[in-house]
């Protein structure tokens, strides 16, 4: 079983490939002076709203030692059963992922993958709150967006792939497989098909009504992240959800995931999802 990991550490971008860029992109992505410099003017003109038409969301779930965690932020504690806590992996394709104020040129924007995994967490002072996500680590396969993102936030510091293929055919079934080359970048192997009904909610400490951990895997407002220079940032977000458009999968194949593994999870024993489409928008982000 591992041992906690210090977020921190594991939000330092390392690149793909070990050429002369690969070399030098982390330093400048990490230069503290740009970073000071940034939170400053941060402070005096926020972070333009973001909007995404996301489509094609695969949810993965397991139940994971809670020993494995990392120590959440100051405020905040693990969802705990059983000494056990929820841990998602959900991978989608964004539609022209750009700035709200952009309007109807936003359609010009690119769509990268992106794949979050994460932590659910709930604030100390308001327990029957909308969970609150701590992300584990943030993936996409596309540079520009990477390196924007890192540049110009705290609270989503992705990853770049090697290589990303989040492919859904016709009928539902698909997988998902990222490759870290030398990078930085988690690695995964998913596979699925559609599902005829909700049978795998029979998933270990399923409490209540189905729709209630649907939405509670799916529906959140805030997202925590841990920075490299050891701060906490938190991005307000909106997520409307349809619980009802949830369509069940079921893993299939050889499924391979180092960082869960790692960590005892028995991949086989997930719970997967699909959400068809959804309007995603990040509304605000600051440092905690």
């Amino acid at each position: 079983m591992a041992a906690p990991e210090d977020l921190a550490q594991s939000a330092i971008y390392r690149h793909p490939s070990d050429h002369l860029f690969g070399r030098m992109l982390p330093r400048l992505l990490h230069a503290p002076q740009w970073t000071r410099l940034r939170r400053a003017l941060s402070r005096r003109w926020p972070m333009p709203a973001l909007v995404s038409d996301v489509r094609d969301v695969v949810y993965v779930s397991w139940w994971v030692d809670v020993r494995c965690a990392p120590p959440p932020p100051p405020g905040h504690h693990y969802v705990v059963h059983a000494g056990r806590t929820p841990y998602t992996i959900l991978s989608y394709r964004h539609g022209h992922f750009g700035p709200r104020l952009a309007g109807p040129l936003r359609a010009l924007m690119p769509s990268p993958r992106q794949s979050n995994w994460r932590w659910y967490l709930r604030r100390d002072d308001d327990p029957q709150a909308t969970p609150v996500v701590l992300f584990d680590r943030n993936v996409m396969d596309q540079l520009a967006f990477v390196a924007g993102a890192r540049a110009f936030s705290d609270a989503m510091q992705p990853h770049l792939s090697a290589r990303f293929a989040h492919v859904l055919d016709a009928d539902g079934d698909g997988h998902t497989w990222i490759d870290s080359g030398q990078g930085s970048a988690p690695v995964l192997r998913l596979q699925w098909r559609r599902a005829a009904d909700w049978t795998a909610l029979a998933w270990p400490a399923a409490a209540g009504e189905p729709a209630a951990l649907l939405r509670f895997l799916t529906c959140q407002d805030e997202a925590i992240a841990r920075t490299c220079d050891q701060r906490w940032a938190a991005t307000r977000i909106a997520l409307p959800v349809d619980v009802a458009s949830l369509q069940p999968l079921r893993l299939r194949g050889e499924l391979h995931c180092p960082r869960l593994q790692a960590m005892g999870v028995t991949l086989q024993d997930g719970l997967a999802f699909r959400l068809p489409r959804v309007s995603f928008r990040v509304v605000s982000e600051r440092l905690l």
